[in-house]
C-alpha cells in the first residue's frame, strides 16, 4: 500500500427538493453493491474540479454547474488510502441522467441515508452533511 493517499472525487448531487443522489458500486468492483456518491480517481494533470466533471460525465452522462467545496475526508483501512475531496452541485429539476458504471441510483433524504450499506469513506462525507446547516 502506498504511503501517500489516493486523490480522488466524488459529488453530492442535490435535488432543490433537498434529496441526494446515491448510487450503487457494480457487484465485480471492490465494495460490491455499496451505495456512494458518484466521482473517482484524479487523473494525473486534472484539478479535482475537472476530474469530477469528467467522471460525472463518464458515470452518468451528466453535466453540473457550480461546484461547491466540501470538507476533505481522509479514509483508511487495509486494502487503501484514500484523500476524498466532496464537492455539492445543485440539479435542475430537469436533470437527467444515465447509469453508465453503477447498477442502481436512488433519490434519498437524510432520514434515508441509515438504510443504505455506504462505502466507508463516503460515510464522514455524510456526517459532515447532517452537521451542516445546508444538509
Amino acid at each position: 500500500m502506498s504511503r501517500n493517499p489516493l486523490a480522488v472525487v466524488c459529488a453530492v448531487l442535490r435535488a432543490p427538493s433537498g434529496r441526494i443522489l446515491a448510487t450503487q458500486r457494480p457487484p465485480e468492483k471492490a465494495l460490491p453493491l455499496a451505495w456512494e456518491f458518484p466521482g473517482g480517481k484524479i487523473e494525473p494533470g486534472e484539478s479535482p474540479e475537472k476530474a469530477l466533471r469528467r467522471e460525472l460525465q463518464e458515470e452518468l452522462d451528466l453535466e453540473v454547474g457550480e461546484l461547491t467545496p466540501l470538507p476533505i475526508v481522509f479514509h483508511h483501512d487495509q486494502s487503501c488510502r484514500l484523500q476524498l475531496i466532496p464537492f455539492l452541485a445543485i440539479l435542475t429539476e430537469d436533470s437527467q441522467f444515465s447509469l453508465h458504471v453503477h447498477v442502481n441510483a436512488r433519490w434519498i433524504t437524510p432520514s434515508d441515508w441509515k438504510q443504505l450499506d455506504w462505502a466507508p469513506a463516503d460515510v464522514p462525507v455524510i456526517q459532515n452533511l447532517l452537521q451542516s446547516k445546508d444538509a
